[in-house]
């Protein structure tokens, strides 16, 4: 009988990181602490295990996640076709882990470029939904008003949304139509994208 895993995160690190100069998989903090591993600290406290999909330089990034039976990678095959296609890889994967014996209620979607958003922001994420009402969750954090990242995704929305998911349209208009709850985080992070050397202090 498969167990429950009530919550799996999703972190998203496939892209090439074009105005970062290398993909964002690989940077690190000026104190060397990889992108990486920031974003599954933010993850694996509140979630059974969580699902990395990289895509560009794969086998570099898989070097920089730790040792971990939580932690498994994907790669996307069609990563470069940009978010939508690695949103859709990680959801696929999710779908078909009944196969595997591991079964979650709801996705914790995360990018691996916010390396600010930290484990409280996630557990805030997560009891917004209710422990009753997981599988049809439809909530994301939001910053000064802007909606943001973590996203949780019930399970009842993974199939129609990989219908829809191409190249690099996210979820931002599935979850418009879902009518995603968002969640104010604003006094525990800034929930700013890193996408430039400049703007990032790594």
């Amino acid at each position: 009988m498969p167990r429950a895993h009530p919550v799996t995160g999703l972190l998203v690190a496939a892209g090439a990181g074009r105005r970062m100069g290398r993909p964002k998989a690989l940077m690190a903090t000026a104190d060397g602490e990889p992108w990486l591993r920031l974003a599954l600290a933010a993850l694996l406290p509140v979630t059974a295990e969580v699902i990395v999909v990289l895509g560009c330089r794969a086998a570099e990034a898989q070097d920089l996640l730790p040792a971990d039976p939580r932690v498994i990678s994907v790669v996307a095959a069609d990563w470069a076709d940009g978010m939508g296609a690695s949103l859709r890889a990680g959801l696929t994967h999710l779908l078909h882990e009944k196969d595997t014996g591991r079964v979650a209620a709801a996705a914790l979607v995360h990018l691996v470029d916010l390396p600010d958003v930290t484990a409280e922001v996630a557990g805030r994420v997560v009891a917004a939904a209710g422990p009753g009402a997981l599988s049809v969750a439809a909530v994301r954090a939001t910053y000064r008003g802007r909606p943001g990242h973590p996203v949780l995704l019930g399970r009842d929305h993974w199939r129609p949304l990989v219908a829809e998911l191409t190249g690099d349209t996210g979820a931002r208009d599935y979850l418009a139509r879902a009518g995603v709850l968002g969640v104010d985080c604003t006094d525990l992070a800034s929930g700013a994208d890193w996408d430039t050397p400049t703007a990032s202090p790594g």
